[in-house]
Order: C-alpha cells, then structure tokens, then sequence
C-alpha cells in the first residue's frame, strides 16, 4: 500500500507529494517542524507538539494557513490513513514559494506536509547496554543568531556535528555551546545523575527544549527526584554516577562513555532504568 501524504490541504500518494522547487523551505531552510510518535495508534503528546509548532511560527513570523484544532486533526486522519499502530509523524511548515531572494514578502501560501511512517530507533543492545559519546568540536548554534528553541528545517549544525559521531563510529555526538558548556546532542537532549540528583541544561545553554525532555523532568519531579536545570561542563559529565539522553525517536537511553571516560558503572544505571520505565508507562497511557 503506497504510503499516502497531506499536502496542500489533502491526502495522496506519497510520489504525487510535491512542492514547489522555488519553495523556500527548500531554498533557505525556511520553514518548521515536529517529530512526533505514534503509540498504539494514538499520537503522544500531540497538544505540546501542536504548541510548539505555532510557537517557532510566531517565532520566525510565519503564519500558519490553518488553526491549531484544525493541524490537530490533520495530523491524525494521516495517522489513520495510514494504518499507523506505532510510529512517526514528520510535521512540516514551509515558508511557500516565492523568488530566489530572502524576502518573506515575495513567497506565498505556506506549505503543510504531513508525513506518517514506521520508525527505526537505536539497536535493542544500545539500550541494553548503553551508548557512547564523543564531543563534537561542531557547537550549538549561538542562540544570538538562532534561537534554539525554534524547531526550524536548518538542521545544517547538527548534521555537522553527527558527521563528527559518524566518523568516531558512535551514533550521537554532544554539542557544547559557544561558552564551551553542555548543550545537547545532534538530535537529543541530555541529562546526568549525580547524588541522586537529576540535573540538565537549560534553556539559557542553547537547547532545544525537547518534549521528550519535559516529560522526562514531569515524571521525575512526580517521583520525588529533585531536578536542577542548570549549567553543565564536559566534567559534570566524566564524574557523573548515571547519564541519559531522551527524545522523540530515542525515548530514554543511557550513555556510558563520553570520550573515552567510562560514566559511572559504565552500565545503565536505577534512575535511568526507572525514568526510561515510567517513560513507557506514560506512552501507554496518555
């Protein structure tokens, strides 16, 4: 069965699914997105999803042709179309055609495509048994030039720096900012555990505030972990006794190795294993 698209207000087949090559989405990667997941076929945590997708509009002054109730439902009848039991949904908003120039006056009628498919995540082993980092000498984005909290399709930053994790043959590499601080990783975003005590960067760091990681700070707060977001260095990571990442794709996975440091055990440890639980319990649920 041909996968079938939302695009330009309906569904068709995914190779009828075309823009315009003088979209500026594609010219200048002007445009946004959301990864979202589907469980059982109901789509997780689809309002924060919707929410965020408006805000990095009004964010970069892109208006969105239809309302958020409207995008809602768009969302699940391709889901639906589909026959998604589990899996992802690629949400994408496009400036629209225009000239060959950088004037968001001169493009028209922004592009929404929807895409619903199956999803590959990390081996079962990496989960079993964690995954290594290596530090990308690529950073984050200044958010004086970017925000990073806008989900925008230039995603040139962090391709570079999972070229350098490639290349080292890991499946992640971290992200430091411009003060040399922990940021995030190419497509994740990071936690440690040290004395019991949860602790992530924050917004000020240059992260993406992932939907994931919200959920991840919601559950464990509910557990009665204490949870810092607050500044983070390579060191924190080296001497910290548990370290994860979590995001749409990857969920929860722990990190054992971070340049050849062994963290911790070097071993998935409790309060990974806990959180990645309840995690699953949530998708189950909501």
């Amino acid at each position: 069965m041909s996968r079938k698209v939302y695009v330009a207000g309906k569904l068709v087949p995914a190779e009828q699914a075309t823009v315009s090559v003088f979209d500026h989405g594609l010219l200048y990667g002007d445009g946004i997105f959301e990864g979202i997941r589907v469980y059982r076929r109901r789509v997780f945590l689809l309002k924060e999803h919707i929410d965020r997708l408006y805000e990095s509009a009004l964010a970069i002054r892109l208006v969105i042709p239809i309302s958020p109730d409207e995008m809602t439902k768009a969302v699940e009848e391709t889901v639906k179309a589909n026959d998604i039991v589990d899996g992802y949904v690629r949400l994408v908003v496009t400036r629209g055609a225009g000239s060959l120039g950088l004037d968001i006056r001169r493009t028209r009628e922004p592009q929404i495509i929807i895409i619903a498919d199956t999803i590959t995540m990390y081996p079962q082993a990496m989960y079993d048994n964690g995954m290594k980092l290596v530090t990308a000498t690529t950073i984050r984005n200044h958010p004086g030039a970017l925000s990073p909290r806008v989900k925008s399709l230039n995603y040139l930053n962090n391709i570079l720096a999972r070229i350098e994790g490639t290349d080292a043959g890991m499946e992640e590499a971290l992200m430091l900012n411009h003060n040399g601080e922990v940021a995030e990783c190419t497509g994740d975003n990071i936690f440690i555990v040290k004395n019991g005590v949860l602790k992530t960067p924050d917004s000020a760091c240059g992260i993406l505030e992932g939907i994931t990681r919200n959920a991840i700070i919601r559950l464990a707060r509910e557990a009665g972990i204490t949870v810092e977001e607050c500044v983070l260095t390579r060191h924190d990571i080296f001497v910290a006794d548990e370290c994860f990442l979590t995001g749409t794709a990857a969920e929860v996975i722990a990190i054992v190795s971070l340049d050849g440091r062994q963290i911790g055990a070097g071993k998935p440890g409790p309060i990974t294993n806990d959180l990645l639980e309840r995690f699953r319990r949530l998708t189950r649920s909501e």
